[in-house]
């Protein structure tokens, strides 16, 4: 089976570049010396965000993205 790259996401893709924010944001914060409940929560949001992501790409190229997705 051929695959479309034409509906993957860019790295310039406002979703890819938010995860990329997110993780960003966290890394600051953990330099920063964030901990507790507010570094978890941004540790979470850029999981969530790259999660996003990756469920994306997979469902452009065709491939399973897992039970419960």
């Amino acid at each position: 089976m051929k695959r479309d790259l034409s509906k993957m996401l860019m790295p310039d893709h406002p979703l890819y570049t938010e995860a990329v924010e997110a993780l960003k944001a966290y890394h600051q914060a953990e330099a920063d010396g964030v901990v507790g409940m507010e570094l978890e929560r941004l540790r979470l949001m850029a999981e969530h965000r790259f999660q996003a992501v990756t469920d994306y790409q997979l469902r452009a190229l065709g491939g399973p993205v897992g039970i419960g997705h």
